[in-house]
C-alpha cells in the first residue's frame, strides 16, 4: 500500500473547507481502508462495512439535497479531492468514485420524486451500493450494438440479455440497465431501468480475475425475463443513450482526476526511491539520465495537474464539454501510463516486486485507457469536433 502522504496539494482552486474534507479522507482511509485492502485483494472484494462507514463520514452523495441525507453542495473538487486521496494510498479497490461520480448524476438528475426518495438515502449512508451496467460481451465502445433488451408488459419492463465487466458488480444494490426497448428506433430506442437485487431473473455470474484493481468486484450480470417495474424507469422512455451522453463527460473527468492523483503520488514515490537507492557508490537520482527521466515526468505531471484544474473548473461552472471529456481522458490516462511505467524502470528489479507500491500501480493503471471510452474512441471524438 502506499501510506498516505506524499506531496501536499499547493492550488488556488481549493478552499479551506475542500482541505479540511481532504483531511477527513485521509483520516478515513487511514483506519478504515489501508489495514485491510491487502485482505481485500486476497478476497476480491472489499468489505460493505466500508460503504456504510464512508456514508457515515459523508463521504458519499456529497451533492445529493440534504433532505435525502446527502451533503448539498455540487461542487467536483469534493469528488476530485477522494478520488486523489483513495489514489493516494492505493486503494483501488473502492468503488466510491463509480457511486459519487457516475451513478449519482442519473439518480439525482433523471429521478422522480418517488424514486429519490426510495433510492437516494441508501446511496448516500452507503447501505445501498450501486452500478451502472453498459458493457455486454459483444459491445463495449460502440454503444449501438448493445443487445440487451426489454419490453413493456402492463405494469412492468420483461428485461432479457447480459452484461459483463461491471464494476461493483457482485456488492451492488442497485443497477441502471442499459436497455434497447425498440428496435426500430435506432438511437432513441435505449431506456435506463434500474434493477434492484432479489429481482427474480436477475443473476451475477463470476467475479473477474483482472489483472490489476483485484479487490474491485467487477461482474458479469445476466437478466433472465427479470419483471422490472415500470416506476423502476429512469429518466425518459427511448432517451437513454442521450442520457448516458449528458453523464459520460464527469464520469470521463472522474477518471482523469484519478489519474494525475495516481502518476503524481508514483512520481513522488519514484523520486525518493533514486534518492535512496544507490548505485556504483552513489544515489541512482545523481545520474544524468535519471534526473531528466524525472525531470520530463515532473513536467508532464505539472501540465496535467494543470489542465485538470482547469477542467474541474469548467465542469463546475456548467462549460465542460464532451469534447473537453475525451481530450482530459485520454491524454491523462496515457500520461499515468507512461509515468507508471517509467517509475517502475527507475526501480530496477525491485519495482517488479508487489510488495513495492510501483508495481502494483503498475498493474492497477493498465486499465485506465480503456474503461470509460478508449482512448481511441476519445480521440474520435475530438477529431470529429473539428470536423475532420
Amino acid at each position: 500500500m502506499i501510506t498516505p502522504g506524499g506531496s501536499p496539494v499547493q492550488s488556488a482552486l481549493y478552499e479551506a473547507d475542500h482541505e479540511a474534507f481532504r483531511a477527513t479522507v485521509r483520516e478515513f482511509l487511514a483506519k478504515e481502508v489501508v489495514p485491510h485492502h491487502a485482505a481485500w485483494e486476497e478476497a476480491g472484494v472489499v468489505d460493505r462495512s466500508v460503504w456504510t462507514k464512508a456514508g457515515a463520514q459523508g463521504l458519499l452523495g456529497m451533492d445529493v439535497s440534504e433532505e435525502y441525507g446527502g451533503g448539498g453542495v455540487k461542487d467536483f473538487r469534493y469528488n476530485a479531492i477522494l478520488s486523489a486521496e483513495i489514489s493516494r494510498v492505493g486503494a483501488s479497490g473502492l468503488g466510491f468514485a463509480l457511486q459519487n461520480d457516475v451513478v449519482a448524476p442519473y439518480l439525482i438528475g433523471l429521478t422522480t420524486d418517488e424514486q429519490k426518495r426510495r433510492w437516494l438515502p441508501g446511496l448516500v449512508s452507503g447501505e445501498s451500493i450501486t452500478a451502472i451496467a453498459m458493457t455486454e460481451p459483444g459491445a463495449g465502445s460502440d454503444l449501438q450494438g448493445l443487445t440487451t433488451t426489454a419490453r413493456r408488459d402492463g405494469d412492468e419492463w420483461v428485461l432479457n440479455g447480459s452484461k459483463t465487466f461491471i464494476t461493483n458488480g457482485i456488492n451492488a444494490d442497485l443497477v441502471i440497465v442499459v436497455a434497447r426497448t425498440d428496435p426500430e428506433a435506432g438511437a432513441r430506442g435505449f431506456s435506463l431501468l434500474v434493477v434492484e437485487r432479489g429481482m427474480p431473473g436477475f443473476e451475477r455470474g463470476r467475479n473477474l480475475d483482472k489483472v490489476g484493481l483485484k479487490a474491485q468486484d467487477t461482474a458479469e450480470l445476466f437478466f433472465s425475463d427479470v419483471r422490472v417495474p415500470a416506476a423502476n424507469l429512469l429518466g425518459t422512455e427511448g432517451h437513454g443513450f442521450f442520457h448516458l451522453m449528458e453523464n459520460l463527460p464527469q464520469e470521463r473527468l472522474s477518471i482523469a482526476a484519478g489519474a494525475v492523483a495516481s502518476a503524481r503520488i508514483v512520481l513522488d514515490l519514484t523520486v525518493q526511491y533514486c534518492k535512496d537507492r544507490t548505485a556504483f557508490g552513489k544515489p541512482i537520482g545523481s545520474f544524468q539520465n535519471t534526473r531528466f527521466e524525472l525531470a520530463e515526468m515532473h513536467t508532464e505531471v505539472s501540465i496535467a495537474e494543470t489542465y485538470l484544474e482547469k477542467a474541474i473548473g469548467e465542469h463546475n461552472a456548467g462549460r465542460f464539454t464532451v469534447e473537453d471529456a475525451a481530450m482530459a481522458k485520454w491524454w491523462t490516462t496515457e500520461l499515468q501510463k507512461r509515468v507508471v511505467d517509467r517509475c517502475l524502470q527507475l526501480h530496477g528489479g525491485y519495482g517488479y516486486m508487489l510488495e513495492y507500491p510501483v508495481a502494483k500501480a503498475y498493474l492497477d493503471s493498465r486499465i485506465q485507457t480503456i474503461y470509460g471510452g478508449t482512448t481511441e474512441i476519445m480521440k474520435e471524438i475530438v477529431g470529429r469536433s473539428l470536423g475532420v
